[in-house]
């Protein structure tokens, strides 16, 4: 780049280390931001995402990569306040923390999370430099790659990943059978990369010896119609591809030729604050049998309560224990549900998140320990380095994870169980279904979200690992929201929120002789390769860049 370029940029009257920010600049990095909130449950404006960028990269297209970085910060930190802004609930009311303290957390949250926007910012920036097609497919790949590293870094957390956007679009989600939700995203960061390239073009076309940014770089029409053109038909081919995936699945459904599960799912609706009060047990258990015995008045396969819904070690308890095989056998079907469990050892008491199933014959058919901890939820990370969280948050768990991905087993089929956030980490529940669950369940409990959009934007991410399987999953959450959902991602059934209620309905189990779909074999193959070309084009940028 010419010093004469740099001086566009940067003129010699501001300082170099200064980053400036205009006024304008800054409201249209907030339009992105919002946009990126109104995408996702509850507001559920799921069209705005293919549009929800194109502020963010208009405003980047005149930006160095430092003040790029800045300006997609602004755009992150205001999303991700917007999305998240739940967790408050959770550490007033349960952590006890003072709201300003809890304010601050999810500041520090808001923000690691929103350096991602950041970091995606500046390498579409950067890109910009070199030239504009790399620029343009250069973002989506950029994107998923960021989303596939925040899926796995630090424990890793997914939430609000823009593909789960797109759960209520059926037609367009089913790719993920081959893709995962990242190939979801990775569409919609492209149309809108195409979109800005367009606006860009047709409003503010430069001279041939412009810099090379996405705002200002003219182009031969027929390079930019091509390149208008192959998102569209990418996106035109993945709808005509779930289309017809949607058809081939109800034509299955018709056959009837795969067993069915008659399911009932419990919701109890208990308060998270009397859930493991010694004063409310009598009346919790007392609920979830009421409960139970009047949606199993008739003939049922299977009876699913939620996570942590026993508030007792049913492996000890003197009392309950009795009383829940009794349970199971005036209901007559096999009951899964949610206990703290415990293992003595050596160095003293492991505590487990656990499922246990039992038959209606008295005899624990299976049970599962979590695998995946909630941080700072369930245990704390770097407990030795952070001795002051537990004092500082009352209430914080202190749970073992468990290492096998045990299958559970009735007459009718095998499943395995996902418990809590599990149900957002795609590649658990592909290991259950390579290890044989013809479906899934996942057992919940969101009462520590109150009331606020987190439920349901929990819910929205089951249908996905629904399709990238193609096994039906029954859900049941404490306060919401419980449902059916079908291999191709349907809502057969769903509960609303803080009701108590039961849901009763069918699922048919992947059939056995079914191949495994190419995500259940393959998992994140798309985004890693996603990632592997990000590499390679940021290669070229720098022989560029460095070879002249």
């Amino acid at each position: 780049m010419t010093s004469k370029t740099r001086s566009i940029h940067r003129p010699k009257s501001i300082p170099k280390k200064v980053i400036r920010i205009s006024w304008k600049d800054g409201l249209l990095a907030v339009l992105s931001g919002i946009l990126l909130i109104l995408i996702f449950p509850s507001f559920d404006l799921e069209t705005l995402a293919w549009v929800a960028l194109v502020p963010l990269l208009w405003i980047l297209g005149g930006k160095g990569p430092r003040q790029a970085f800045w300006v997609g910060g602004i755009t992150g930190l205001t999303f991700y306040l917007g999305t998240l802004h739940w967790v408050t609930n959770t550490m007033v009311n349960y952590g006890h923390l003072p709201l300003p303290v809890s304010l601050l957390i999810l500041l520090l949250l808001a923000l690691y999370l929103a350096a991602y926007v950041a970091l995606f910012a500046l390498l579409f920036a950067h890109l910009g430099q070199a030239t504009l097609g790399l620029q343009w497919i250069g973002a989506p790949l950029v994107w998923t790659t960021l989303e596939l590293v925040r899926a796995h870094l630090l424990s890793g957390f997914p939430w609000a990943s823009l593909g789960y956007s797109q759960y209520k679009a059926l037609p367009l989600i089913q790719i993920a059978e081959v893709t995962g939700v990242y190939g979801v995203s990775f569409l919609i960061v492209w149309v809108n990369a195409t979109l800005a390239l367009l606006l860009v073009a047709l409003r503010n076309p430069a001279p041939a010896d412009g810099p090379a940014q996405l705002r200002g770089r003219s182009k031969p029409r027929s390079s930019l119609a091509l390149k208008l053109a192959a998102p569209l038909v990418a996106l035109s081919l993945c709808l005509a591809y779930g289309s017809w995936r949607l058809k081939s699945g109800e034509s299955a459904l018709k056959e009837g030729s795969s067993q069915k599960v008659r399911a009932i799912l419990i919701q109890g609706n208990i308060e998270q604050d009397r859930k493991w009060d010694r004063r409310y047990q009598e009346e919790v258990f007392a609920l979830h049998r009421e409960l139970t015995l009047a949606a199993a008045r008739a003939p049922a396969d299977l009876i699913v309560w939620p996570e942590a819904s026993t508030p007792f070690f049913f492996q000890s308890d003197d009392r309950y224990r009795p009383q829940t095989f009794a349970l199971a056998g005036q209901s007559g079907a096999p009951l899964l549900f949610g206990s703290p469990a415990y293992r003595l050892n050596r160095t003293g008491v492991e505590m487990f998140n656990r499922a246990y199933l039992i038959s209606p014959q008295g005899m624990v058919l299976g049970q599962y320990d979590k695998i995946h901890l909630v941080p700072f939820g369930e245990y704390v990370p770097l407990q030795r380095m952070l001795p002051f969280v537990h004092r500082m948050v009352e209430g914080i768990g202190d749970f073992a994870a468990g290492k096998e991905f045990t299958l559970m087993s009735i007459p009718q089929g095998r499943f395995g169980v996902l418990i809590c956030f599990e149900s957002i980490f795609p590649e658990l529940a592909r290991r259950f279904v390579l290890e044989g669950a013809q479906f899934l369940v996942n057992i919940t409990n969101d009462a520590w979200f109150g009331r606020s959009p987190a439920p349901y934007q929990h819910m929205s991410m089951v249908p996905f690992r629904a399709i990238e399987n193609r096994v039906p999953v029954i859900r049941a959450a404490n306060t919401g929201v419980s449902g059916l959902f079908d291999p191709r991602g349907r809502i057969l059934q769903q509960s609303d929120i803080f009701v108590q209620t039961w849901l009763r309905g069918e699922i048919s189990p992947k059939d056995p002789r079914e191949g495994l779909t190419f995500y259940t074999r393959h998992g994140d193959l798309f985004a890693y390769l996603c990632a592997l070309c990000a590499i390679v084009l940021f290669g070229i940028r720098a022989r560029r860049r460095f070879g002249r």
